[in-house]
């Protein structure tokens, strides 16, 4: 750990996507920057990137991809005409190399801080009043507290838990463990078919799982387009995953080397035997004991730290972003332009960030991606639409490698046609949605993105294609669609 200076200009507590992006920028506009966290990896060694990185979405998307090749080899070749005997699965294998990939950034996150003379201090830091940070070593050496002018607080989130499903991190397990398990658990159960539930299911699911996703809500992912959401349930339980909708878990206990889950839906009470158990139920702002009762934070009874438009505390010269605050989603890209934001702002520059087209995106297999409005959402608002629909099993390229399941819906104005929001589920929709983010993001029309030309054939035709059908005059809709 580098010997702490008494005074920055800023200090950030948290070194997850916000805070240490916030600090990389603030490095970069000369600002004196300290950087404390106190994450360690599983082998007790400091570690940057927070639980987005080591337990999150990069770690899930490793696994993920060894979970498809595996799938492809013992599922998918046959249709290709190859044939592949004695394929074998080495579980640690796969984690070892997502751990690789984990150091690997985290390297390079240490990398940046160093150029740009950044103190990363792994410690465990508390705020005490503006200006004042208190900082306990994890090496055990003696406390401190360090200074500054501006202090940005960006520790992230953490799992939420469930009183009647005790995580004992064998058998009743949070998401993170997920990604740390060393066998494929014959029959794996997750609470919660949410965002984080169903990446973890696609893993799972992929390397020969039987996966029971319980949600308590009597509908299936609420966030994205309707149709989407629909058409993402009749794929994954195409897949195999088995969804039980509106199942309430009452309680959760570790029996000889099993758990017995104990959940009810409308037809009454049910007793399932797996596993394994997940709880992936969402996630709550790491508040507590972020600092002292002096310092009088403003907090709600959720531990979300109270801001205003510009990322600003009640207290002088601290600021919060990231999953610490409600002015937007939990996405490491908000906290991301959040940390650039607030550090721009710091140096007296006037960024701005916009809440209304922040994209969202679901690591399953086929991804799912959205921005802007639901159908759902601008009716009820009574917004007159107009909607164009391009299944990828219409997409040359789709078919030809061999993924052709789901949809483009493109949404717009009636009346101005201005897009209003894009939803997709298929392959590379985390990627094709910046396209419709960067066509939203300059108030783009239906006709605008019609009228871009697209090489052929690639998937990001299939939204040239939304945009031609919304224009009823779409090149490679089947008949009749």
């Amino acid at each position: 750990m580098p010997k702490p200076l008494a005074k920055y200009d800023v200090i950030i507590i948290g070194a997850g996507p916000a805070g240490y992006v916030s600090a990389v920028r603030c490095g970069q506009l000369g600002l004196k920057t300290a950087c404390i966290d106190s994450l360690s990896d599983k082998f007790g060694r400091p570690s940057l990137g927070g639980a987005y990185l080591n337990a999150g979405c990069v770690a899930s998307m490793a696994l993920l991809e060894s979970a498809k090749l595996y799938h492809a080899l013992t599922a998918d070749l046959a249709q290709h005409g190859i044939r592949a005997e004695n394929i074998a699965l080495d579980v640690g294998q796969m984690v070892r190399r997502k751990d690789q990939i984990v150091a690997e950034i985290n390297s390079h996150i240490a990398g940046l801080f160093s150029h740009h003379n950044i103190d990363h201090i792994h410690a465990r830091a508390r705020l005490l009043q503006s200006g004042h940070v208190e900082v306990v070593p994890a090496d055990g050496s003696a406390p401190a507290c360090l200074t500054a002018e501006h202090i940005i607080l960006a520790t992230g989130s953490a799992p939420l838990e469930l009183p009647f499903a005790p995580i004992d991190h064998e058998y009743i397990i949070d998401t993170s463990d997920a990604l740390n398990l060393d066998s494929v658990p014959k029959r794996l159960a997750i609470i919660g078919a949410g965002i984080k539930g169903l990446e973890i299911a696609s893993i799972w699911n992929r390397l020969g799982s039987e996966v029971i996703l319980l949600e308590a809500q009597e509908s299936f992912l609420n966030l994205p387009d309707q149709q989407i959401s629909r058409e993402a349930y009749a794929i994954f339980t195409g897949q195999g995953m088995e969804m039980r909708l509106g199942a309430r878990v009452i309680s959760a206990k570790k029996g000889n080397q099993e758990v017995m889950i104990e959940y009810q839906d409308h037809e009454g009470s049910h007793t399932l035997c797996v596993d394994r158990l997940i709880v992936a139920i969402g996630r709550k702002p790491s508040s507590e004991g972020l600092t002292a009762p002096e310092a009088d934070l403003l907090l709600d009874d959720s531990g979300y730290v109270h801001v205003d438009e510009n990322c600003r505390t009640n207290l002088p010269g601290v600021y919060a972003i990231g999953d610490l605050t409600l002015l937007g989603p939990m996405l490491a890209h908000k906290g991301i332009e959040e940390g650039v934001f607030v550090a721009e702002e710091i140096a007296g520059l006037q960024p701005m960030i916009n809440y209304d087209l922040l994209p969202s995106v679901i690591y399953t297999e086929p991804e799912i991606a959205w921005v802007g409005q639901t159908e759902q959402t601008l009716r009820g608002l009574g917004e007159p639409l107009k909607i164009g629909v391009f299944p990828f099993s219409a997409s040359s390229r789709a078919l030809a490698i061999g993924r052709s399941e789901g949809l483009v819906k493109i949404i717009a104005h009636a009346e101005t046609d201005r897009i209003l929001g894009v939803h997709m589920i298929g392959a590379g929709a985390s990627e094709l949605i910046a396209e419709a983010v960067l066509a939203m993001e300059f108030s783009a029309s239906s006709e605008d993105l019609a009228r871009t030309i697209h090489a052929h054939p690639t998937l990001s035709e299939a939204l040239y294609e939304g945009a031609l059908a919304l224009r009823k005059m779409a090149l490679h809709l089947p008949m009749g669609k």
